[in-house]
């Protein structure tokens, strides 16, 4: 029976290390079984693992070989036999589900990850492969940086008792930890998505327009207390938006202009949306805000399609009333869907980002529906909820990483 062997090398990265390495092992004609190389800092892990020939051959004369190559290189060497019943042990567990652990913070820390970690080990899971998807900072950035984002991407395999009880202990540590723990499935879908839609207010923006307008009414308390309601699932949202909508009546439609001109861009929005256009996705604003602001952030950001209320004037004054069918939660959803079908896309290949208890039903029904500092509600029902980073941290998500995102500039 031939000898299955696992060589670990770790030492000062080199060029041609790889080549050098594996030269010597097809000189005995070994077969590469597994392979896996990582450099940190100009240090480099390199592994793999390897099968003799079934010619009788031992593995005495290989190793030295390798030992002295490694010797001359300044490397450090291990290795171990592996039995073939382990082997076919290791090979059976490709099977078992794969997820993919999102870490988002604007520094990561030794703390962040022994948590998460712990989180994962206590669920059966084991971490197979950590990456960094942000790009190296310098330490001589500010320390309090707003911009700043730090993401690590954890392989993880194994199946857990309880996704449901997993998915709460991350949103659990979120709070403590100030960071954002995503943890999704690693399937053929996550970095093939095709269309995402946006929430407008408290989500592409900075405010609820409804309550801007309110404050020029002379009625912003009363407006501003309903929407928190309404946004926290206290509140049917029909009901509360007509009874707001009614304190409007009479406001001048100039009003509309300066405060379209006044609105204030979430972190990272216009980012994530130039990059999403540049990838080929599709984007939409599905909104229970008003189609005039909406039509204002699509021309702004180049965006495809806009669904949202339209706010009735007549004789240059607001109505109080709406025209047509009233964008809640549910017509949301149901534009989603149909977007996606009238496109050609899946909903598996769809995103949903939202903030308030009208957008769960679209959350809920999008491939990846994600809360983006978001009501308590919307973080506990939401598969995926991000806190901590701008919209554009939504691309680690999808597995793209700060140097792939530079090669689109």
């Amino acid at each position: 029976m031939s000898e299955i062997i696992l060589i670990n090398v770790t030492g000062r990265d080199k060029p041609g290390l790889t080549s050098s390495i594996t030269s010597i092992m097809a000189d005995y004609g070994l077969e590469i079984l597994d392979i896996g190389q990582s450099v940190i800092h100009d240090t480099l892990t390199w592994g793999t693992l390897v099968r003799l020939p079934d010619s009788g051959q031992n593995s005495a004369a290989v190793l030295k070989d390798l030992l002295f190559h490694f010797h001359e290189r300044d490397l450090q060497f291990s290795y171990q036999p592996v039995s073939q019943n382990d082997y076919e042990h290791w090979v059976s567990e490709q099977g078992k589900n794969r997820y993919i652990l999102t870490l988002l913070s604007r520094n990561v820390t030794a703390e962040q990850i022994a948590r998460v970690s712990g989180i994962t080990s206590a669920h059966g899971l084991n971490i197979d492969h950590i990456s960094r998807l942000s790009g190296r900072r310098s330490l001589l950035e500010g320390e309090n940086e707003t911009g700043r984002t730090s993401c690590l991407e954890f392989s993880v395999r194994g199946t857990s008792p309880d996704l449901d009880k997993l998915r709460s202990d991350f949103l659990n540590l979120t709070a403590d930890l100030d960071a954002d723990v995503a943890f999704q499935e690693d399937s053929i879908f996550r970095r093939n998505r095709r269309l995402v839609v946006f929430d407008m207010d408290s989500t592409l923006i900075e405010a609820e327009v409804i309550d801007l307008l309110a404050e020029a009414a002379g009625v912003g308390d009363k407006v501003a207390e309903i929407t928190e309601r309404a946004m926290q699932g206290e509140l049917d949202f029909n009901e509360s938006f007509r009874e707001r909508l009614a304190m409007l009546k009479g406001l001048d439609e100039s009003v509309l202009e300066g405060i379209a001109n006044e609105l204030k861009l979430t972190e990272g929005a216009a980012e994530l949306i130039s990059t999403l256009r540049s990838l080929g996705y599709r984007t939409a604003i599905l909104s229970g805000g008003f189609t005039y602001f909406a039509r204002y952030l699509q021309n702004k950001l180049g965006i495809d399609f806009v669904h949202a209320n339209e706010l009735e004037i007549r004789d240059g004054k607001v109505t109080g009333q709406v025209m047509g069918q009233i964008v809640n939660g549910d017509r949301k959803a149901e534009l989603l869907k149909q977007i996606a079908s009238e496109q050609g896309i899946s909903l598996n290949q769809t995103i949903a980002v939202g903030d308030g208890a009208n957008d769960l039903p679209m959350l809920s029904v999008a491939g990846l529906g994600v809360a983006f500092r978001a009501k308590p509600l919307v973080k506990q029902s939401a598969r995926q909820s991000i806190s901590t980073l701008g919209l554009d941290s939504i691309l680690y998500l999808l597995g793209f990483s700060e140097k792939d995102l530079q090669s689109l500039t």
